[in-house]
């Protein structure tokens, strides 16, 4: 039986470490939740061994370093179980930075813990580094400091992360099969293009027929990548150089997130998994007791479709202008009759939170369905550019061939 290296912290804050045979490592973890050990870090103990002192580690370089979502979750957990503990935040922030092995969380909980013991609140301490914490992240930390419900905070935090961490794997699942289906074919055309017809090319050279102007064209086209293939490889590096800075600026993200909810096939399913993402995080920041005005704000920048947002801050305006959360709903122009008739019930009996939870749920059912039917939607548009790809090279390529064998047997 394998034995595992473990490192936690028990329930006075303090840190533990030790030696525990086990099958796999999950055993381990419930071995320390019976002993109330919160588990930092779970490692085969032969791999501590391989790790000689004169191992070099290589970081990564700091534009390319960042703080994942499981990351941010297990943080989030691991001080939700200390601060329920009654540890000190200083003391469970510097717990935590000595034991994880991302450099960019371990030195932004370290520069938290310095503002923290220089008389900063948690939340204006993490404010200071948006790259790590998110703006959500910050106002319910800020609403757990002033309720006293911090642990509570935490606890939402983690759970709000890993339905986000849902809604992503959903995001990867609805374009891995579109994007290979495109680079599947962008690769056949680029070796029939330099392979296929220049070899035809020489058959047709070599019995001087006249040939038609499809197969011309064909030929043109593939003289033409192989005398120009740099300027085309350089086109298409300038192209996607270009259209990066594009979307960093405000105009070019706010058009590229337009255009991804209108893309077909896929464009549907973006809305549902954004206006999803919209509805549960909003109704957290509602349970959380943040003025709905600021709520919206907060939400805008969360929901990871600049267009999507700026109708959520369309709807902070109408709000401040006095008009219900309905009406500015359905004036956005986002939500279906369903979803607008929920939130209607909900306002009419305070529970905006509920609905909108329901709301959330309304959409994932929805995401789901559309991402089983995705593939049979695909498969059409599929099946027709082969066809096409087929017909191009028969008429291009194999009908001067029969032409040129009928008049050989002639």
């Amino acid at each position: 039986m394998p034995s595992f290296s473990y490192t936690g912290r028990d329930a006075a804050g303090e840190q533990v470490t030790g030696r525990q045979d086990a099958a796999t490592a999950g055993q381990v973890a419930g071995f320390l939740a019976e002993r109330q050990i919160t588990p930092i870090r779970i490692t085969l103990a032969n791999e501590e061994k391989a790790k000689g002192s004169g191992d070099i580690k290589i970081s990564k370089p700091k534009f390319l370093q960042k703080v994942s979502l499981d990351e941010l979750i297990i943080f989030s957990r691991q001080m939700c179980s200390l601060t329920k503990a009654g540890v000190p935040i200083t003391r469970a922030m510097r717990g935590l930075a000595l034991s994880v092995n991302n450099p960019l969380l371990q030195k932004t909980l370290f520069q938290v813990t310095d503002d923290l013991e220089q008389g900063h609140t948690l939340s204006g301490a993490i404010n200071s580094h948006p790259k790590v914490f998110s703006r959500l992240y910050v106002s319910l930390i800020h609403v757990g400091e002033n309720t006293g419900n911090l642990d509570g905070s935490f606890a939402q935090i983690a759970k709000h992360l890993e339905l986000e961490r849902t809604t992503i794997k959903n995001l990867k699942s609805a374009t891995r099969y579109p994007s290979f289906v495109i680079l599947a074919i962008v690769i056949a055309m680029m070796i029939i293009n330099i392979f296929v017809i220049p070899a035809f090319a020489g058959v047709f050279a070599s019995l001087g027929a006249e040939l038609p102007w499809q197969t011309r064209v064909l030929v043109s086209i593939s003289s033409f990548t192989w005398d120009y293939w740099y300027l085309l490889v350089g086109a298409a590096v300038c192209s996607v150089v270009a259209f990066k800075r594009h979307i960093k600026t405000e105009r070019g993200m706010l058009q590229w997130d337009r255009y991804k909810l209108r893309l077909p096939v896929v464009g549907g399913l973006f809305t549902r998994i954004t206006l999803g993402r919209f509805s549960r995080t909003f109704a957290l920041v509602m349970r959380a007791g943040i003025p709905i005005e600021q709520g919206l704000v907060i939400v805008s920048s969360a929901v990871g479709n600049t267009y999507i947002g700026s109708k959520i801050q369309g709807m902070r305006k109408g709000i401040e202008r006095g008009e219900s959360f309905t009406h500015t709903a359905q004036q956005a122009n986002m939500f279906s009759a369903l979803v607008l008739q929920m939130l209607a019930v909900g306002e009419e009996t305070g529970n905006v939170d509920e609905l909108l939870e329901e709301a959330a749920d309304f959409y994932d059912q929805e995401v789901e369905y559309d991402l089983k039917g995705l593939a049979s939607a695909i498969e059409p548009i599929l099946i027709v550019t082969i066809g096409m790809m087929v017909l191009v090279l028969a008429l291009g390529v194999f009908l001067p061939l029969w032409e040129l064998s009928s008049s050989v047997n002639r």
